[in-house]
């Protein structure tokens, strides 16, 4: 079996490189470990409408069960800030039909799709090849299908195979350096308004947030991700994500009020913080969280992956019918997705950084300066998701900066 490209990973990640590598003339397969695209879940199944719109698709009852607005933010002493973004701002989501979507839009370019299909090995050209100077390099893809040992040849492989990445660890490439684990479950849930997501910072979920996310009026998710390390140093016996879940649910107030008890999912999973310099080598590239792409701030990753999905797909595709898939053709891709995201994202990892260890009287103080209806309709006029340093930059820049600089001290000044 040979292919101009394959991808490991059929996500929405890997199906939007996989489909952007077969629009621009290469032989694509995309495999896929699972037997179904889209399960086992590990995502909040969040996505704000650019995240949406990257994917190239229109919101969907096939996917959509809520539209969401904006998000009631509680500090740990009760006090709530609302934050109303006055329209949709995001979609409450199944992942496995959303997943489905795209794997068929990928399907309809010509996309071959191999499920039950496990990356085990990866082998690239010699060094006496190189120097021979032939053209079209094929790596040797090593796969369990059905059970079945099988090679792959192919010119180029994009590993869109998550934090764990195979991919990354077969080619030297380094894996994410930090990764949170999360912990979510459905449940019924009386919410205050389904228009709106809640999140609780501080100690309920130390160097995160926890949140409840609205799939209606009766039922939500209810998940949190922590730093490991700050876990730690809070004292708590168990630092497992499950025990300060369950710790949340028995001890927060507001949510004790609403949480009717029991589960109807659960989902467990890790989020990467910190994309990696260098994701291209020698016939390998990496996307999505493989390549630690997701949002330091929120921890999404679909409108970053997808961003940088079809720039691998497109600079896969063209080396591979070139002829060079060599590190230095490919680092093309590492160019232009950093031109893209790097600085948003090395801005979302200082505000990660910065809020993950402030202690709850700071986040007290913090969300009560920013209650105020001047910051609340900055907020709602330039506040968004995958782009925080644009609300950033104009609330240093407002009329209350004086106001600001004291809850932040001296942050906001080393963002830019």
């Amino acid at each position: 079996m040979k292919y101009d490209v394959v991808v490991v990973g059929a996500g929405p990640v890997g199906s939007t490189a996989a489909r952007y590598a077969a629009m621009n003339g290469a032989k694509v397969l995309m495999i896929e470990e699972h037997a179904f695209i889209g399960s086992p879940v590990g995502c909040t199944g969040l996505l704000s409408t650019r995240a949406v719109a990257e994917c190239e698709l229109k919101p969907s009852d096939e996917f959509v069960f809520n539209s969401v607005r904006g998000a009631f933010v509680h500090a740990p002493d009760g006090q709530c800030l609302p934050i109303d973004g006055k329209q949709t701002k995001a979609y409450v989501v199944s992942r496995k039909n959303f997943d489905r979507a795209l794997a068929v839009m990928a399907a309809e370019e010509g996309v071959e799709l191999s499920l039950r299909t496990r990356a085990v090995g990866l082998e690239k050209p010699d060094a006496e090849f190189k120097k021979e100077g032939q053209k079209n390099p094929q790596i040797k893809l090593r796969v369990i299908r059905n059970g079945k040992p099988e090679t792959i040849c192919t010119s180029v492989v994009i590993g869109s195979d998550g934090v764990k990445s195979r991919i990354a660890s077969y080619a030297g490439l380094k894996k994410p350096a930090r990764v949170l684990p999360g912990i979510q479950i459905e449940a019924p849930y009386a919410s205050e308004n389904s228009d709106f997501v809640e999140l609780f910072p501080g100690s309920f979920a130390p160097g995160f947030f926890a949140w409840t996310v609205p799939v209606n009026e009766k039922i939500s998710r209810i998940g949190l991700a922590l730093e490991p390390g700050l876990a730690w140093k809070d004292g708590q016996e168990d630092c497992s994500p499950l025990s300060y879940l369950e710790k949340l649910l028995r001890s927060n107030p507001h949510l004790k009020a609403r949480y009717s008890g029991g589960m109807l999912d659960f989902v467990v999973g890790g989020i990467p913080i910190g994309p990696q310099e260098k994701t291209a080598s020698d016939g390998v590239l990496l996307v999505g969280d493989a390549a630690g792409q997701a949002k330091p701030t929120s921890g999404g990753g679909i409108y970053t992956g997808a961003f940088a999905a079809k720039i691998a797909g497109k600079v896969a595709a063209q080396a591979a019918l070139e002829g060079d898939t060599s590190a230095e053709r490919l680092s093309e891709y590492d160019q232009l997705w950093q031109k893209g995201l790097g600085k948003e994202l090395e801005i979302g990892m200082k505000i990660h950084d910065y809020i993950g260890k402030l202690e709850d009287r700071q986040f007290n103080d913090l969300i009560g300066s920013l209650n105020t209806p001047s910051i609340l309709n900055t907020i709602t006029e330039y506040g968004d998701m995958d782009h925080p340093s644009i609300l950033l930059r104009k609330l240093m820049f407002s009329g209350n900066s004086l106001r600001l600089m004291k809850a932040f001290g001296t942050f906001l000044r080393t963002l830019f």
